[in-house]
């Protein structure tokens, strides 16, 4: 993208949220044009292009993750990782304010005021380390976490992703491969698989994962940042004191799945360019859904909490206000908007919380 296109997608957005705001402050729940809100400082590199995706000027090369839509704190800190919506107002605080407007009175019946969403761009500006993500019941009985952190990827750019165990690996092996930090071992045991844009990757928790450098993704998990770190030796952590969650890693271990996901298994997780509709299999609807909806012309899309993507734009968006949202814009919806009516040509991509 050139340097002219930027500041005119940059500009629009600006003019685009001036117009939506003109009447004042945001005192209710509303329809709004998101800022890139990215926490600075990451253990890996990443963060330009996802710059160029939404039309902004460059960050910095450690800032790989553009937390969208945020209810959700980066590990360990107070703030920072929470959105903010237009006016500076947390969102976490606006929701908490009025979950019903926010999220739906069957939403809240079910789950209170959580959102039970997180969503991130996310840039791999290097390989990520061998990681997993522990179940919600291991979360709440270990670290008394509200969550546990399913994940699903839609990739944006290809590259090539790790995903899951070619042979079991016993508890003390694991142990001994971390200890030595023999990445190459750890490697060498996980599927390795080429990802092409327009695929989506359902990553249930426990299941080891790495993401390949320079695949650009979405993303849409359980809102919390709660990692279990294999590989750290190339990166600027330290994994000895930090990649356990303060368990001790014996313990830690037991959230990961140590043992053979089948090719075919594998295969059952990731959805290769579907057109449109849910790009996820049934087995991510207890924590999430994400759909690829292709406008041309006019769609109408039924109420409720939700965060977008423009992947191909402009489109234009009519619902408690309208505006026109280009190419790499993000969304937020809350229910209250009632249904939204978004009409040009492109592609849009729609994460919401599981149904209740």
């Amino acid at each position: 993208m050139s340097a002219a296109e930027a500041e005119r997608q940059a500009s629009a957005r600006e003019t685009s949220a001036a117009e939506g705001y003109a009447s004042g402050v945001n005192t209710v729940a509303r329809t709004q044009l998101l800022a890139a809100n990215q926490p600075p400082a990451r253990f890996y590199r990443g963060g330009a292009r996802i710059a160029a995706l939404r039309g902004d000027p460059p960050c910095t090369d450690h800032q790989p993750e553009d937390w969208v839509g945020s209810t959700t704190t980066v590990r360990g800190r107070d703030l920072e990782g929470l959105s903010r919506l237009p006016d500076g107002t947390l969102l976490r605080e606006a929701v908490e304010r009025d979950p019903r407007a926010w999220l739906g009175e069957s939403h809240v019946a079910r789950f209170g005021a959580d959102a039970r969403l997180l969503v991130k761009l996310l840039d791999a500006g290097q390989r990520l380390p061998v990681h997993a993500h522990p179940h919600g019941d291991f979360a709440r009985e270990q670290v008394h976490a509200a969550h546990g952190k399913a994940e699903a990827w839609y990739i944006l750019e290809p590259g090539e992703v790790y995903l899951g165990l070619t042979e079991d690996v016993s508890a003390e092996e694991m142990l001994d491969l971390v200890s030595r930090q023999d990445v190459e071992a750890l490697l060498g045991r996980m599927h390795r698989l080429p990802v092409d844009a327009g695929d989506a990757v359902y990553v249930p928790p426990g299941l080891l994962h790495a993401i390949g450098e320079g695949v650009l993704l979405l993303e849409v998990q359980e809102p919390e940042d709660l990692s279990i770190l294999l590989e750290w030796r190339d990166f600027d952590l330290d994994g000895a004191r930090d990649g356990h969650l303060g368990l001790g890693f014996p313990l830690a271990l037991e959230a990961v799945t140590r043992t053979t996901a089948s090719a075919e298994q594998i295969a059952e997780l990731i959805t290769r360019r579907r057109s449109s509709g849910s790009v996820l299999p049934a087995a991510a609807d207890e924590y999430f859904g994400l759909e690829r909806i292709v406008v041309d012309g006019e769609v109408e899309l039924d109420p409720g909490f939700a965060v977008l993507l423009v992947a191909e734009g402009p489109l234009r968006l009519e619902a408690d206000v309208a505006f026109e949202a280009p190419a790499g814009s993000t969304v937020l919806v809350p229910h209250a908007a009632g249904p939204v009516r978004v009409s040009g040509q492109g592609v849009l991509l729609r994460a919401r919380p599981p149904r209740p």
